[in-house]
């Protein structure tokens, strides 16, 4: 039968009987039981729910058409590339890693028998332009949600998550022309955000888990550079059902910022650490709802929030907002773009202005890439090619 409106956003923000897989898996596959459907005709016609497509769903076809860059269209892996994080080398190149497979989950098949892999991209004009995409890694089954960080001991740090695995890296000291085997982080939770390299060389990493009717974020650090890690710290969810996709910021104070993607309707929440994330405060609503939350400090120290902001509303997509107060408050959303697949990343390029990285969604989604400058009276949308 066909998914109503209420069903699709029902089972996307969180359905009964999603077990232990995590975030959008376990409401993707909830999705499908509910449909009957293959999960890419599932998603597909959640997609058209979240931006607006749907029957009697809001109309945001107001923002004007973005001007864009295509990181990457095909990665060799069935036509599906969603997921990326982008990074600076060393060598002052740009770096994007994102997932690629034939759908929103990609098990083993025999056209794929290791499932969804790790792609990336090469950048060497500031993102105007990207090479062909390469396979940075292919496990036995489906890796998902690769993110990389560029630490400053010159090693590349590639972390991503495998369905009832937990979350791994990999590690590369040449560029990213070579990786070591991969080792696990936590078997126990997920995460969809980079490691962060804190003052002092302390590695921080944003976690979350659903189990048990429960849904939080967490958070696990390092301080041996990645060799070790502690237990998952859990973050207090206040009684709301939050599916995380947690991400970290580290503030001026010297405080860490997280913010949580909310669930089953709750707002995106947000918390402080005063002790460099061994505990944390309460998690408080932000203002509105929004996923896959990205955190970045651009030039003039103005902190940046990209995510996917679903519908309904004036407007659904990719959004953006940003902070002059150290994330005390923050602007209204912007639209970056009506694609809702989001799971957005950002770089500073070398003119001052920001690269942001994010995915189409539904079948043959491709990686974007849009360049804007920011300061204190907004955001101005400037030109890639």
């Amino acid at each position: 039968m066909n998914l109503t409106r209420t069903m699709l956003l029902h089972a996307f923000l969180g359905a009964a009987g999603a077990g232990s897989l995590p975030g959008v898996e376990a409401r993707l596959l909830a999705a499908d039981k509910i449909s009957g459907q293959p999960p890419r005709q599932a998603f597909t016609e959640l997609a058209q729910v979240l931006s607006g497509e749907a029957k009697g769903a809001a109309d945001s076809s107001k923002a004007a058409a973005p001007d864009f860059v295509h990181v990457c269209l095909d990665a060799g892996a069935g036509g599906y590339e969603a997921f990326p994080d982008v990074c600076r080398l060393r060598d002052g190149q740009l770096m994007c890693v994102f997932y690629a497979g034939y759908g929103h989950v990609a098990r083993p098949t025999p056209a794929l028998p290791k499932g969804g892999r790790i792609a990336s991209c090469i950048s060497s004009d500031e993102g105007r332009t990207w090479s062909k995409a390469q396979t940075l890694y292919d496990g036995p089954d489906d890796d998902r949600d690769p993110s990389i960080t560029q630490l400053k001991d010159g090693r590349l740090l590639c972390t991503f998550f495998v369905i009832g695995e937990g979350v791994h890296q990999i590690f590369s000291e040449d560029l990213g022309q070579t990786w070591s085997a991969p080792g696990t982080i936590t078997a126990t939770h997920y995460s969809s955000s980079p490691v962060r390299e804190l003052s002092g060389g302390r590695l921080g990493l944003g976690l979350y888990d659903e189990k048990d009717d429960r849904a939080s974020g967490a958070f696990t650090y390092s301080d041996d550079g990645g060799r070790n890690w502690s237990q998952p710290i859990e973050i207090d969810n206040a009684g709301q059902y939050l599916d995380a996709e947690t991400d970290v910021i580290e503030l001026k104070s010297g405080s860490l910022y997280s913010v949580h993607r909310g669930g089953r309707g709750a707002q995106m929440h947000w918390t402080l650490s005063q002790d460099r994330g061994r505990t944390w405060g309460k998690s408080k609503p932000i203002g509105f709802i929004a996923h896959c939350p990205y955190l970045h400090r651009a030039a003039g120290d103005i902190i940046l929030l990209a995510y996917r902001k679903p519908g309904p509303g004036p407007w659904s997509g990719t959004g953006l907002s940003y902070s002059l107060d150290e994330c005390k408050s923050w602007s209204e959303p912007l639209q970056i773009d009506s694609t809702i697949g989001a799971y957005p990343s950002m770089v500073n390029l070398k003119d001052g202005s920001v690269l942001i990285v994010y995915y189409e969604e539904g079948a043959g989604s491709s990686i974007r890439a849009r360049r804007f400058q920011v300061s204190p009276q907004g955001v101005r949308w400037l030109r890639l090619r």
